[in-house]
């Protein structure tokens, strides 16, 4: 018989419909007998892949287990701090991250932030010399007497009685004197311009510049100082209406004024710390005591600018101020320039150079001849 007239009549088996069947569900992820829970069985979108690749069909296979302990509630949710299965080790890169996997990940980035900044803060700490803070307690320790000088005669103390914009004035003026003067001899001179009526910027530009001189003296270099000063005052009230300058820049830009003496003119007059004043006595016990260095060595500095620079890289902020006044003190009183009182210091057991300078005030002596 004609083949044409055959092929109506063929009609396939029941166990070759099943065959069939069976082959159309292949495509299906899950069975719906597995779990008898699960009522609604999706398809899984047609994917076209070689399956004479073995790598091919074990992801398959590895997705279709992943499917169905998922949909029996058998996959367990990892938790942080937990070791997990070899095999998970083996095919974390092809997961996706689900909800819980996510805040695990941002938890670990937020203690990854923590341990950072706490590296940080130690690296910051490392530039800071060893029983700093001892020191410095010693230090204010033996300065509670306020028996120097600079407590009742620095020039924090001029013009303390004075209305804020005269008390400005002062300050700038006492500062201005007090390079390589001691404190008593520039409050002596600060006493007397105000009785003459000339801690006022407009008095100061009427009087001629030997009177001013004249006032001053003996405090050093009175002369160029009486000259320093005119300029400033009259400044002053050509640019500032009476009042000084209220930014380091342009106190800077006054002749006769340095970084020290405009530090401390903010500080005081101003309420403003933005550095540390740094003169002759901070310069000096900060070398002694093995504060500061020379960038990028280990040698004292040379200059009270190289002081600050590197006493500000890590002295706290808060300690900016009141440093001055205290090491001033200490050395007005116990570590002098000269012959340092290393026995009555309290804190001769912290101090690099204690008992290494000569405190013996005489001169050498003389060999004289045994008889």
């Amino acid at each position: 018989m004609h083949l044409a007239l055959l092929l109506p009549r063929i009609r396939l088996s029941p166990a070759a419909m099943s065959s069939t069947r069976s082959a159309s569900a292949s495509r299906l992820l899950v069975r719906a007998d597995l779990n008898p829970v699960v009522r609604e069985v999706k398809r899984e979108s047609s994917v076209s892949f070689d399956i004479s690749k073995p790598e091919a069909t074990a992801s398959v296979k590895r997705k279709r287990v992943k499917r169905e302990l998922e949909l029996n509630g058998e996959h367990h949710k990892k938790q942080f701090g937990v070791v997990p299965d070899i095999e998970d080790f083996r095919y974390e890169k092809a997961k996706t991250l689900t909800a819980s996997s996510k805040a695990t990940a941002s938890s670990v980035k937020v203690e990854k932030k923590v341990r950072v900044s706490s590296v940080i803060k130690v690296i910051c700490a490392v530039g800071a010399p060893d029983n700093w803070e001892a020191v410095l307690g010693g230090i204010k320790s033996m300065r509670l007497s306020g028996e120097a000088p600079v407590d009742t005669k620095g020039c924090e103390k001029a013009g303390s009685l004075l209305p804020p914009k005269e008390r400005r004035f002062a300050v700038l003026i006492s500062t201005m004197m007090s390079s390589q003067t001691k404190d008593e001899v520039t409050h002596a001179a600060v006493e007397r311009l105000s009785e003459n009526g000339l801690l006022d910027p407009d008095a100061i530009v009427r009087t001629d510049e030997t009177t001013l001189a004249n006032l001053i003296k003996p405090v050093g270099f009175y002369q160029r100082k009486a000259q320093f000063i005119k300029e400033a005052s009259k400044i002053c009230l050509e640019r500032f209406g009476g009042d000084i300058p209220d930014s380091l820049n342009e106190l800077l830009a006054l002749r006769g004024v340095g970084p020290k003496m405009a530090h401390l003119v903010m500080s005081i007059a101003w309420k403003n710390t933005q550095g540390i004043c740094v003169d002759t006595h901070v310069h000096r016990i900060s070398n002694r005591l093995g504060w500061v260095f020379r960038e990028g060595t280990k040698q004292k500095t040379t200059t009270p600018e190289q002081t600050r620079i590197s006493l500000e890289k890590w002295l706290p902020k808060d300690e900016w101020e009141p440093i001055n006044p205290l090491l001033v003190g200490f050395g007005q009183t116990i570590c002098t320039p000269l012959r340092p009182k290393c026995d009555n210091c309290g804190i001769n057991n912290l101090c690099p150079s204690a008992f290494k300078e000569s405190s013996s005030p005489n001169p050498k002596q003389k060999k004289t001849r045994s008889p």
